[in-house]
């Protein structure tokens, strides 16, 4: 993974929920998501994911995931929102 772009990006959301907010919204450009999180906690994502053809990228851990965005935890997913 490429965490350039992420850690880059000027606007994103962070976890699940705020990641499900911008898919609903309609500013979600690329979504993140972590390999080892819980089916289902991303299932929504995925699903939305999906449904508006936003790209997936694959991660291997949420603990890489978070730290790519510059937090010390783990997250499940994060999505690069548009400017």
């Amino acid at each position: 993974m490429s965490h350039d772009e992420l850690r880059m990006a000027r606007r994103k959301a962070i976890g699940t929920k705020q990641t499900i907010k911008a898919l609903e919204r309609g500013e979600a450009k690329t979504v993140y998501l972590a390999e080892d999180a819980e089916k289902r906690v991303t299932k929504s994502v995925l699903e939305l994911c999906k449904a508006n053809g936003v790209e997936i990228t694959y991660v291997n851990t949420m603990a890489q995931l978070g730290k790519a965005c510059g937090i010390e935890v783990g997250a499940a997913s994060v999505a690069i929102l548009i400017d």
